[in-house]
């Protein structure tokens, strides 16, 4: 039986969200992309005519004409925006980090649960076949340690990504979320967290988790290149997740497309929630 395309209402014309959350949510089958809102109307006509969406620069309009709403903006104006359209009933994409400030966060998380809306969060490495096939191969594995890295060139000059707010919080608040999400998952709930180095140039921290396992992850975004791996080590040896390759991007989007669709349907929020958002904040802010 055919079932229809959720309607997403995107906030946001940007790098973000014309390299990825307009693609996405306008490939279907699951999801259309039914309008684009930004400040500046002519920026959202221009990304929401690339794929036959209508703009507008009112919110208002915006929640009117969706079923549900993604945010690919600066994570201050998420934290603004986000919870009038969860009054509004709107189930929510949202993006890492959740807030700028964790005290933005932790009222965002409160108004959205007191709206009652469902929630997925936008952690790409998550929703890839390539990292959930390497978490399944570890069930049964006694994690003792996991290394990994997030390094790249994304806060040059001419990057896309050097937006202000990146640019001026730095790399641990931008990527931090996607290292200390995979860390928890492979090794269990952090208990505690310490840094070393500097949030823009390179830092380096180390993770101690409930199991008793221990974590040391890099993470810079001034390095020219990629570095983006994982490995775990037990007893009974050592596991390291596969290198991403060129395709998966594309199926990452098309199952965060999916998966959204589902979170609306269902009413259910998504296992990588707006709370797992706070968590993963409130250990980048809360030492």
């Amino acid at each position: 039986m055919m079932v229809d395309a959720v309607r997403v209402g995107l906030v946001g014309a940007g790098p973000w969200a014309q390299m990825f959350h307009a693609p996405m949510l306008s490939e279907g089958p699951h999801c259309t992309l039914s309008m684009v809102w930004a400040r500046r109307f002519e920026a959202a006509s221009a990304l929401a005519g690339q794929f036959g969406a209508a703009a507008t620069d009112d919110f208002e309009a915006l929640l009117a004409g969706c079923d549900a709403v993604a945010f690919a903006v600066p994570p201050d104006v998420q934290a603004q925006m986000a919870p009038t359209a969860a009054v509004a009933g709107k189930p929510l994409l949202l993006e890492k980090p959740i807030a700028l400030a964790l005290a933005d966060a932790r009222a965002m998380v409160a108004a959205i649960e007191a709206a009652g809306v469902p929630t997925q969060v936008v952690l790409s490495r998550r929703y890839s076949s390539r990292i959930r096939t390497f978490l399944e191969e570890l069930r049964g594995f006694t994690v003792a340690g996991v290394r990994t890295s997030f390094v790249s060139g994304a806060f040059l000059p001419g990057s896309p990504f050097a937006t202000p707010w990146r640019l001026q919080q730095g790399a641990v608040l931008d990527v931090g979320p996607h290292v200390l999400d995979l860390m928890d998952a492979v090794a269990g709930h952090i208990d505690s967290i310490s840094y070393v180095g500097d949030t823009y140039d390179w830092s380096a921290l180390t993770t101690v988790h409930d199991s008793g396992a221990i974590g040391q992850a890099c993470i810079s975004s001034v390095v020219p290149g990629e570095l983006s791996d994982l490995t775990v080590f037990g007893p009974e040896g050592i596991r390291s997740a596969p290198p991403r390759d060129d395709t998966e991007r594309g199926e990452v989007m098309r199952t965060i497309a999916e998966e959204f669709a589902g979170v609306v349907r269902t009413g259910q929020s998504h296992e990588l929630d707006v709370r797992r958002g706070l968590y993963l904040q409130e250990l980048i802010q809360g030492r």
